[in-house]
């Protein structure tokens, strides 16, 4: 009797792996578990909403059905400047519009591969820039929290043909310019502002000079020390906005000299 009761209490701390005849737990594995679901759940959470966005976008790229999607898109203001005159530093541009997206311009573009500029820079610069194909993302720093910033920033960060920058005083919270187009916001997040991207970044229907370059001009605007906003009025001797002047020694002449990109011809295509 004893031996069987000795075979019946063995057989009932062996069975279930634990005495007294319970289960084993195996919490290691079910951690392991709880985290990779964890890390799904957080790349799911970033990567889903931005997939979504960029194929929504998508509908809003330029097609010879439609070569400008922008009309599409509410609130867009469409005005045409004609392109290639330049100025030089330290002249600036009597602009009609606050901020400008076509008209006179410097020489140099400021560099718009993609760059998120911290600080104001000249205006005359990013408009070069859009004469190129670029999209200028400006925003008021006044209206948007850190994280709204940050929010806008990474629709820009390394994009090819965008540049972005605070622009104190602005009368939204975001203003997009691309040359002749300008569509004011109010937030970061507006779901127009990849579809304004899309639709006016590098479309050769919308912008002056087709294949000319967003890259950084040696001896021109350096990106890592930009030339600094300026909020005063430009004063009496501030260029017109159109190429009225052609004589070089005068304010807003068209004369001045345009700077080629690396790899590039010097002349119209590169203005």
């Amino acid at each position: 009797m004893t031996k069987n009761r000795g075979n019946g209490a063995k057989s009932r701390s062996t069975a279930g792996g634990v005495p007294g005849g319970g289960l084993r737990i195996p919490w290691l594995l079910i951690g392991a578990v709880v985290v990779i679901v964890g890390l799904i759940g957080v790349i799911a959470y970033n990567m889903v909403p931005r997939a979504l966005e960029r194929a929504e976008a998508q509908r809003y790229a330029p097609s010879a059905d439609n070569p400008d999607p922008s009309v599409g898109i509410d609130g867009v203001v469409k005005v045409e400047y004609p392109a290639g005159n330049h100025i030089q530093a330290p002249q600036r541009v009597a602009y009609d519009q606050n901020p400008p997206f076509g008209g006179a311009h410097d020489q140099y573009w400021a560099t718009c591969t993609g760059v998120v500029y911290p600080e104001p820079i000249r205006t005359e610069n990013a408009v070069h820039s859009l004469e190129h194909g670029a999209v200028w993302v400006a925003y008021n720093p006044d209206r948007l929290s850190s994280d709204d910033i940050a929010a806008l920033a990474s629709k820009v960060d390394g994009e090819p043909y965008t540049l972005m920058s605070p622009y104190p005083g602005l009368d939204s919270a975001v203003s997009l310019q691309s040359w002749g187009r300008q569509l004011k916001l109010d937030g970061a997040t507006d779901e127009r502002i990849p579809q304004f991207v899309s639709a006016l970044s590098q479309n050769p229907n919308t912008y002056p000079e087709a294949g000319a370059s967003c890259s950084t001009v040696p001896g021109g605007f350096d990106p890592a020390d930009p030339p600094p906003f300026d909020s005063s009025p430009p004063g009496p001797d501030a260029a017109p906005m159109t190429d009225e002047q052609t004589d070089p020694a005068q304010p807003g002449g068209g004369g001045a000299p345009v700077p080629a990109a690396p790899g590039m011809p010097t002349g119209g295509g590169n203005g």
